[in-house]
Formats: C-alpha cells, sequence, structure tokens
C-alpha cells in the first residue's frame, strides 16, 4: 500500500509529521537512491528503499487484528508469573506481539479485542470516546424494575458514581434473573459491583458486544481477524484516521 512519504517517515518513529516534512523540503530523504523533495509523493514502504540521512527506515511492523471468543478460565494478560493460562495461550499461531485491549475478568467470557496497534487501542481505552461494551449477566437476587432504574440512572460505587447504563430484562425464572446491561466505562469488576450495589450476584457474565463487534460466528475458545470495514470502523469509533 502507498502512502505519502511524511507519513512512511512519521510512523517509522524517526519524527513527526511536520518535522518529517521539514526533513523532505531540506533533502535529506532519499527514495531508491534518489533525494525526493516533493511532499506530495507516494511510495510502498515494504519495498522501497527510504532513507534520511543515509539511514534506511525499517518497515513498519504489521498491524493484526483478532475478535475472541474469552472462555471462562484464561487470563486478559500477555503473561502470568504463577503460570495460568493467559488469552495468547488460545492464539498460539499468531506471531505478531498482541496485546488484549481492556480485560474480561477470570471468570468472565465473552467478546476481547486483541492487536498490535498501539494508537487503536488508546484510542478505544481512552474514556473521551465511550466505547461501550454489552453483558449478558446471570443473576441472582430480588431484581425489580426499581432495580435495574437505579443501574439505568447511574449507581455509586466506592470509586465513584458509575455513568449511566443502558440496561434490559432478557428473563426472569425461580428468583434468576437474565440482563442485557451495556456500559462505556472500563473499571475494574464494574458490571458486576454494579449488581452488588443493588443487593443482586452475578452468577455468570458474559460480554457479547464491544466496540460494535460481535461473536457471530465465533465458537467459545476461538477467533477470527477483523475485516477491513471493521478495522474502520474501530478507528472512527476511537476518533483517528486510517
Amino acid at each position: 500500500m502507498q502512502e505519502r512519504l511524511q507519513k512512511i517517515i512519521s510512523r517509522a518513529g524517526v519524527a513527526s509529521r511536520r518535522a518529517a516534512e521539514k526533513m523532505i523540503a531540506d533533502g535529506r530523504v532519499q527514495v531508491d537512491g534518489q533525494v525526493v523533495t516533493e511532499l506530495g509523493a507516494k511510495y510502498d514502504v515494504s519495498s522501497a528503499d527510504i532513507r534520511v540521512d543515509g539511514r534506511r527506515l525499517a518497515a513498519p511492523e504489521r498491524h493484526v487484528y483478532f475478535l475472541l471468543n474469552k472462555p471462562k478460565g484464561f487470563l486478559s494478560t500477555v503473561h502470568d508469573e504463577r503460570g495460568r493460562r493467559t488469552v495468547l495461550d488460545l492464539l498460539p499461531d499468531v506471531r505478531e506481539r498482541i496485546y488484549p485491549v481492556g480485560r474480561l475478568d477470570n471468570n468472565t467470557e465473552g467478546a476481547l479485542l486483541l492487536t498490535n496497534d498501539g494508537a487503536l487501542m488508546n484510542g478505544l481505552l481512552h474514556p473521551r470516546y465511550e466505547i461501550e461494551k454489552t453483558y449478558i449477566a446471570r443473576v441472582s437476587g430480588d431484581l425489580d424494575e426499581a432495580s435495574l432504574d437505579r443501574l439505568r440512572r447511574g449507581i455509586r460505587l466506592e470509586d465513584g458514581m458509575t455513568a449511566p447504563a443502558k440496561v434490559r430484562m432478557l428473563e426472569q425464572n425461580l428468583g434468576m434473573s437474565r440482563v442485557a446491561i451495556a456500559i462505556h466505562e472500563g473499571r475494574n469488576r464494574q458490571v458486576r459491583r454494579m449488581f452488588a450495589a443493588i443487593g443482586c450476584e452475578v452468577r455468570a457474565l458474559k460480554r457479547v458486544e464491544f466496540a460494535g463487534l460481535t461473536l457471530a460466528g465465533i465458537k467459545r475458545g476461538k477467533y477470527r481477524p477483523l475485516t477491513p470495514e471493521e478495522c474502520r470502523n474501530l478507528y472512527r469509533l476511537a476518533g483517528l484516521k486510517q
């Protein structure tokens, strides 16, 4: 894929976009042995020999994006000093060094995005962009419409008020309820603590959607790469240009 020369230099970590433009204008950049001073020139970094002050740029790492249907019993981390299983154990064929975007508790299952795209990861986790996450919770306790309204308005936890949640009762039977709850914050064990604050215990929790990505077609413990369209949508949600 061809990109503007100043963008290639910036992505390689040599300089900011503006500083890269000055380097080009000053004649400090060569492509395939020729000095290039045109700011709009485009090249394919995978095939062009691009040098700044005589030093060749290394090709940037290819960004990869995977959606995992995480089972219970796997930690949302890349390494555990106690030797416990991590989500990376479920992606043994992925060679790139990827990281989970946020985390799911050990006993929580469902949609987990993994990538090596640091800019996208930071954007999706930034509170400013209010990335929505939807869970299905199976809870015990006295759960009525008034209790659901408390969750919808926001509820006080030990670390402050939560933002309003989208809550919908799916099923009630013999003292158990299935509830869909969508939040955009990322506090530790937030959904479990929200239900505990209204006197209910979460018996099972599954994240069924993250930033518009669902688990459709992904069996438990399996994963799939994102499509280009899905990646573009994530960039849009995170306030980034691809």
